[in-house]
């Protein structure tokens, strides 16, 4: 995987580089050719170059040229390349928005924060392979296929993957909600939240009932009254785009 990161201020680039250090000496499996750039007018020739790598780690506060002009010209050449934000302030959030930023961390920098944005990162850096949700289980952090997860479920404070195989695979405590935890699968697509504690693959629904869900698998999944007639609404949606 190619990586760069960038900021004018050479100590913050230090810090970028050693928090990227401890991430790969947590994850020995993962590698990457990291560049590094204090002048992001050199940075903004070789994007124009097309010369594009995988991920970008960018401070948007720079002279002359921000880190959202580098988004810009980087979302002109390509759609895959992944851009997290690294700023002091909050004033520039929409503008990362627009750009597709996957992530937006304000300095300091909390390790926690972005261990988590380099997980979400690699899992989906690319295209060509099936989308990955990265779970953090007791043993480490497991890359699960979207596509082979059936449903999923809070189950006291873990999340609780129901794959297709028949294997479950469990999460540590989670500290946000469980809506948090799951948005990503959202964004992937073919998931909807049917309950305060469930989320299904609608590709692997057998039956939709008033007040519950059939999976492939037989398992009975409970549909909260006030999304019920969400959840008919988006799974017939869902049923007509596949005879279309």
């Amino acid at each position: 995987m190619q990586l760069v990161i960038c900021d004018d201020n050479v100590q913050n680039l230090m810090e970028l580089e050693t928090l990227l250090l401890k991430y790969s000496a947590r994850f020995p499996d993962v590698s990457f050719d990291m560049e590094k750039f204090s002048d992001a007018s050199v940075l903004l020739h070789k994007i124009q170059e097309e010369k594009l790598a995988d991920l970008y780690i960018l401070d948007i506060v720079m002279s002359r040229i921000t880190g959202i002009d580098l988004g810009r010209e980087i979302r002109k050449r390509s759609e895959k390349s992944m851009i997290i934000y690294i700023t002091a302030s909050d004033s520039f959030a929409l503008d990362a928005y627009d750009i597709l930023a996957i992530r937006y961390l304000l300095k300091p920098v909390e390790e926690e924060r972005f261990f988590e944005a380099m997980d979400y990162a690699l899992s989906h850096i690319d295209s060509k392979k099936e989308p990955l949700f990265p779970v953090k289980t007791k043993a480490g952090l497991v890359s699960v296929p979207c596509q082979q997860i059936e449903y999923v479920e809070n189950v006291s404070r873990k999340l609780e993957l129901h794959l297709t195989n028949g294997e479950k695979v469990t999460s540590i405590y989670i500290r946000s909600s469980f809506d948090e935890e799951i948005k990503e699968l959202l964004y992937a697509g073919n998931f909807l939240s049917v309950h305060k504690s469930f989320l299904v693959n609608l590709n692997y629904v057998r039956k939709l009932a008033p007040d519950h869900i059939t999976m492939i698998n037989g398992d009975s999944i409970p549909v909260s009254k006030k999304n019920s007639f969400q959840v008919k609404k988006e799974y017939l949606s869902f049923i007509s785009e596949q005879y279309k």
